[in-house]
């Protein structure tokens, strides 16, 4: 689709977020009985603070299960350890509110943490997200600017032993 006008940026951000799914990760969700529902007063903080710091998930032998998640969908552990969706709100101590457009994109074009540090771990599919046009991310960045700002500070992803990652250039 054309890319839209400045004045509608936002909107097509919105949509471009929706239908990437980034709520699935980036909204925390308490658990119901229908499972996991978002809990749109926290839209986009990332995984919540209050839920501490879980350590890497260790399978049983022999199971096939690798990779696991805790109930808000908001960490993940694997075989990289352990990490934690972004606070992306333009909360400016614990989101993005300090990114510039630039940083937004080339963080998602090339996998690194504010588009020049540690690499963005998965489950976040940044590779196929790079492939999205500059405009499209200057879109989505504009919407994560609109939104509230929320204070949460998301920890540091943990490596396969359970410290915190180091920053790897």
């Amino acid at each position: 689709a054309p890319v839209a006008p400045a004045a509608s940026q936002v909107e097509r951000g919105k949509m471009l977020v929706i239908g990437g799914a980034c709520h699935d990760c980036h909204t925390p969700k308490p658990m119901t009985p229908r499972g996991p529902e978002a809990d749109m007063t926290r839209i986009l903080s990332g995984h919540p603070e209050s839920a501490g710091v879980p350590q890497p998930f260790k399978a049983p032998a022999g199971s096939s299960w690798t990779t696991h998640t805790n109930d808000h969908l908001t960490a993940w552990s694997g075989a990289w350890g352990v990490s934690f969706a972004a606070n992306l709100t333009p909360d400016n101590n614990t989101g993005i509110g300090i990114w510039t457009e630039q940083m937004f994109v080339d963080a998602i074009k090339q996998g690194k943490h504010m588009g020049t540090s540690r690499p963005i771990l998965p489950p976040m599919p940044w590779n196929w997200y790079g492939q999205l046009s500059d405009d499209d991310l200057k879109a989505m960045f504009a919407y994560l600017k609109s939104i509230p700002a929320i204070a949460n500070r998301v920890p540091v992803p943990l490596t396969p032993d359970g410290k915190p990652i180091e920053e790897i250039q």
